[in-house]
């Protein structure tokens, strides 16, 4: 039952860092845009919205790319063969201990 439940942790936790990105992403990207936009006000251009499109296009290919690494990491096998190797001993230990 064990692996389960660790199996189980790791996709939440995966999930769950997956959501925080894309909230971290959203908020940065909103953030980006208004700093462009206000920048470019300053600057003296009175319709930049090219600007602010460019921008817009700049961090949303920064922020895909770094999105991204929470799926790579869901990819990854949560144990490696030592690892499963020394779980499964440590089940068959207590089967038998079960049936003494």
């Amino acid at each position: 039952m064990g692996g389960v439940t660790d199996a189980l942790a790791g996709l939440i936790s995966g999930i769950v860092a997956f959501v925080v990105m894309i909230i971290l992403a959203i908020v940065s990207f909103f953030f980006t845009v208004f700093v462009v936009d206000f920048g470019a006000s300053l600057a003296g251009y009175p319709n930049n919205d090219f600007t602010v499109l460019s921008a817009a296009l700049l961090i949303a290919a920064a922020l895909l790319s770094g999105g991204l690494s929470p799926i790579n990491y869901m990819s990854q096998p949560l144990e490696t063969d030592e690892q499963r190797a020394a779980r499964e001993a440590r089940m068959r230990e207590r089967e038998e201990r079960k049936e003494e």
